[in-house]
Protein backbone atom coordinates (compact mmCIF):
# COMPACT_ATOMS: atom_id res chain seq x y z
CA UNK A 1 0.00 0.00 0.00
CA UNK A 2 3.08 2.66 0.42
CA UNK A 3 4.23 1.84 -2.47
CA UNK A 4 1.04 2.48 -4.19
CA UNK A 5 0.69 5.67 -2.07
CA UNK A 6 4.40 6.89 -3.44
CA UNK A 7 3.45 6.31 -6.64
CA UNK A 8 0.41 8.39 -6.80
CA UNK A 9 2.33 11.26 -4.96
CA UNK A 10 5.39 10.77 -7.82
CA UNK A 11 2.49 10.66 -10.61
CA UNK A 12 0.62 13.94 -9.56
CA UNK A 13 4.09 15.78 -8.43
CA UNK A 14 4.85 14.94 -12.51
CA UNK A 15 1.44 16.13 -13.72
CA UNK A 16 2.49 19.16 -11.49
CA UNK A 17 5.62 20.00 -13.52
CA UNK A 18 4.13 19.20 -16.48
CA UNK A 19 1.48 22.24 -15.71
CA UNK A 20 4.02 24.42 -14.67
CA UNK A 21 5.91 23.93 -17.87
CA UNK A 22 2.88 24.40 -20.01
CA UNK A 23 2.09 27.25 -18.13
CA UNK A 24 5.46 28.98 -18.97
CA UNK A 25 5.75 27.72 -22.77
CA UNK A 26 2.11 29.02 -23.36
CA UNK A 27 3.09 32.74 -24.01
CA UNK A 28 5.53 31.35 -26.78
CA UNK A 29 3.29 29.34 -28.12
CA UNK A 30 0.39 32.27 -28.61
CA UNK A 31 3.17 34.36 -30.69
CA UNK A 32 1.15 33.13 -33.76
CA UNK A 33 -1.74 34.89 -32.58
CA UNK A 34 -0.57 38.51 -31.82
CA UNK A 35 -0.88 40.08 -35.59
CA UNK A 36 -4.53 38.31 -36.13
CA UNK A 37 -7.39 41.34 -35.89
CA UNK A 38 -10.57 41.82 -34.73
CA UNK A 39 -13.38 43.70 -35.24
CA UNK A 40 -13.94 45.76 -31.93
CA UNK A 41 -16.56 48.04 -31.75
CA UNK A 42 -18.78 50.37 -29.27
CA UNK A 43 -22.40 50.20 -28.70
CA UNK A 44 -23.74 53.74 -27.22
CA UNK A 45 -27.37 52.01 -26.88
CA UNK A 46 -30.03 50.24 -29.14
CA UNK A 47 -33.46 51.08 -30.45
CA UNK A 48 -36.39 49.28 -31.88
CA UNK A 49 -38.17 51.68 -35.01
CA UNK A 50 -40.87 50.85 -37.45
CA UNK A 51 -39.46 51.44 -41.15
CA UNK A 52 -42.29 54.15 -41.29
CA UNK A 53 -40.27 55.82 -38.27
CA UNK A 54 -36.89 55.08 -40.19
CA UNK A 55 -37.86 57.00 -43.49
CA UNK A 56 -39.26 59.66 -41.88
CA UNK A 57 -35.72 60.46 -40.38
CA UNK A 58 -33.93 63.54 -41.72
CA UNK A 59 -31.04 65.89 -40.88
CA UNK A 60 -31.66 66.66 -37.54
CA UNK A 61 -33.62 64.23 -36.23
CA UNK A 62 -32.78 62.54 -32.72
CA UNK A 63 -33.00 59.04 -32.51
CA UNK A 64 -33.62 57.69 -28.59
CA UNK A 65 -31.36 55.40 -27.37
CA UNK A 66 -31.99 52.60 -24.47
CA UNK A 67 -29.34 53.71 -22.80
CA UNK A 68 -29.05 56.99 -20.44
CA UNK A 69 -26.52 59.67 -19.93
CA UNK A 70 -23.24 58.56 -18.26
CA UNK A 71 -23.79 54.90 -18.18
CA UNK A 72 -20.91 52.72 -19.28
CA UNK A 73 -20.74 52.17 -22.83
CA UNK A 74 -20.41 48.35 -24.27
CA UNK A 75 -17.21 47.35 -25.28
CA UNK A 76 -17.54 44.57 -28.04
CA UNK A 77 -15.15 41.68 -30.28
CA UNK A 78 -16.12 40.17 -32.65
CA UNK A 79 -19.48 40.77 -31.87
CA UNK A 80 -19.04 39.30 -28.18
CA UNK A 81 -18.98 41.81 -25.12
CA UNK A 82 -16.05 41.74 -23.62
CA UNK A 83 -15.77 45.36 -21.59
CA UNK A 84 -17.56 48.44 -20.49
CA UNK A 85 -16.03 51.87 -20.32
CA UNK A 86 -16.91 55.55 -20.60
CA UNK A 87 -16.27 57.97 -23.92
CA UNK A 88 -12.94 60.10 -24.06
CA UNK A 89 -11.71 62.24 -26.14
CA UNK A 90 -8.00 61.82 -27.05
CA UNK A 91 -6.14 64.32 -29.99
CA UNK A 92 -9.97 65.66 -31.23
CA UNK A 93 -10.97 61.95 -31.64
CA UNK A 94 -13.58 59.88 -29.62
CA UNK A 95 -12.16 56.70 -27.24
CA UNK A 96 -12.71 54.81 -24.87
CA UNK A 97 -11.47 54.40 -21.59
CA UNK A 98 -12.02 50.74 -20.44
CA UNK A 99 -13.84 50.58 -16.78
CA UNK A 100 -14.64 47.35 -16.45
CA UNK A 101 -13.75 44.03 -18.02
CA UNK A 102 -16.73 41.17 -18.12
CA UNK A 103 -15.51 37.98 -16.52
CA UNK A 104 -14.82 34.53 -18.21
CA UNK A 105 -18.04 33.08 -16.66
CA UNK A 106 -20.11 36.08 -17.63
CA UNK A 107 -19.08 35.69 -21.13
CA UNK A 108 -18.99 31.96 -21.31
CA UNK A 109 -22.69 32.24 -19.91
CA UNK A 110 -23.72 35.02 -22.50
CA UNK A 111 -22.79 32.06 -25.07
CA UNK A 112 -25.67 29.47 -23.64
Amino acid sequence: MAAESEEAVEDLARAADGVVQATQEMPRNLDFLLDVYLQVSVEVGRTRMTIQDLLQLGQGSVVELSKLAGEPLDVYINNRLVARGEAVIVNEKFGIRITDIISQNDRIESLG
